[in-house]
């Protein structure tokens, strides 16, 4: 599973919140809701934050293994 857990903290520790994110960077908020339900969200919208934020991909989003359920 991909989550994006360290997007928030990359997004603090650059000063940059959800509001600036929407407001002076014109980033859908449904893609930030996408993002804050570790949902799927297009490659295009990562490169975008990288570029925003001056970051490399680790610093927005990591990769989990899922455990399989038992049955």
């Amino acid at each position: 599973m991909i989550n994006y857990n360290c997007l928030w903290e990359t997004m603090k520790e650059k000063g940059i919140t959800q509001y600036s994110l929407i407001k002076d960077y014109h980033v859908n908020e449904s893609q930030l809701h996408r993002l804050r339900k570790n949902m799927v969200i297009k490659t295009s919208t990562i490169n975008r934050l990288c570029e925003i934020l001056d970051c490399e991909v680790g610093d927005i989003c990591q990769y989990t293994k899922d455990v399989p359920e038992e049955a």
